[in-house]
């Protein structure tokens, strides 16, 4: 799978994105370059109140990790998450490696999204959560970027953690 981890610098970048070039995946980035504005999801902010708010709905809270600059967060950002909050109401926020911004944990104590991802253990970027009560997860993860099967991926995850949601 595609990801960008962690340890990624503006250099690694710009090789992983001439690297890409070169494999023949300049269409696919032209297609995420011609979306125009980055669509924008809710950034976290008190995980227990967002996810008490998903539950109340019958859904988990989808947690996206993503990296600043990272193009296969914007892939997935922009063709799935984005438009399944859009249009069918996915309850989803984004936490952000590498960055200060204050955070409430699941537990309820203040903490910032940098600290949170690592509590979490995510060197990955994107990687997707799926949370329950007291931020239990309800899924496996779903890391990388985009590839031939990650809608289905992500469905038969939300179904997974609908399902222990039910139960």
């Amino acid at each position: 799978m595609n990801a960008c981890v962690l340890r990624c610098t503006s250099a690694g970048r710009r090789r992983v994105l001439a690297g890409l070039v070169c494999l023949g995946a300049a269409p696919w980035w032209g297609a995420v370059q011609a979306q125009g504005a980055r669509r924008q999801l809710p950034l976290a902010a008190n995980l227990p109140r967002e996810i008490e708010a998903a539950l109340a709905h019958g859904q988990p809270l989808v947690v996206m990790v993503s990296l600043h600059g990272c193009p296969f967060c914007e892939v997935v950002r922009n063709n799935y998450l984005a438009p399944m909050h859009e249009r069918e109401g996915l309850a989803v926020v984004q936490v952000n490696m590498r960055d200060a911004q204050a955070l409430r944990d699941a537990q309820g104590q203040e903490s910032n999204h940098d600290a949170q991802v690592r509590a979490w253990g995510v060197s990955v970027a994107p990687t997707l959560l799926f949370l329950g009560q007291g931020g239990q997860e309800l899924a496996p993860r779903l890391a990388g970027g985009d590839n031939d099967f990650y809608s289905a991926l992500l469905e038969r995850r939300l179904e997974t953690a609908r399902a222990a949601i039910s139960r």
